[in-house]
């Protein structure tokens, strides 16, 4: 889920694209913002309730945290007579983000839940639905925020209401070694002070 900073950066940018293109709907409140991951598996030899699988299956996820960055806006196909409009991830974003799809999914399916189409995946969020004639997809300037936990939620369909239901965080990733020069340099002053046979 984005901080606060960037889920008013993504309500500007819906509003602008909103306007821009006069398109008429819903639209998503900041508060339901989430950049889209894995949805719940079909259940598949399933040995208890399914929400307890899933939150089962989200305490073994392991993957890296990364940084979040959107930039370009586009309209989905449209569901129920309405088009989804969205603000979609770089390439990096897609790469990190299908890492973690991927392992969500993985998991899922230890305890049961089988995710369909894992790599057909382009990671967005969703800011708002509604009507258009034609089809849109644009550059924005990038949205950015650390991604350093994924969360599960519950939506209620109809009521444009979701619920965190569990959260949990992601490996910080692993810093690179950074050469230890001053070691390195007295060890070769050492070995150039030491006498040798002549």
């Amino acid at each position: 889920m984005p901080d606060d900073e960037a889920r008013a950066g993504i309500a500007r940018v819906g509003e602008r694209f909103r306007k821009a293109h006069r398109i008429s709907g819903s639209p998503i409140g900041p508060e339901r913002f989430h950049l889209t991951l894995a949805p719940m598996g079909k259940p598949e030899r399933l040995q208890q309730p399914v929400e307890a699988a899933l939150l089962a299956a989200a305490a073994e996820v392991r993957a890296e945290a990364f940084e979040a960055s959107l930039d370009s806006a586009m309209r989905f196909s449209a569901t129920d007579g309405r088009f989804p409009f969205v603000l979609c991830g770089d390439a990096a974003t897609t790469d990190a983000a299908m890492k973690l799809r991927r392992a969500i999914a993985v998991e899922q399916l230890r305890f049961g839940l089988y995710v369909p189409g894992v790599s057909s995946f382009l990671p967005h969020v969703t800011v708002l639905y509604g009507h258009t004639v034609g089809a849109i997809q644009e550059s924005i300037p990038p949205v950015r925020w650390p991604v350093s936990e994924f969360v599960l939620i519950r939506s209620f369909f109809g009521q444009s209401t979701h619920e965190v239901i569990g959260r949990w965080p992601l490996q910080m990733p692993a810093r690179p070694e950074v050469p230890d020069y001053f070691t390195e340099m007295e060890e070769w002053q050492r070995e150039s002070d030491a006498p040798t046979d002549g």
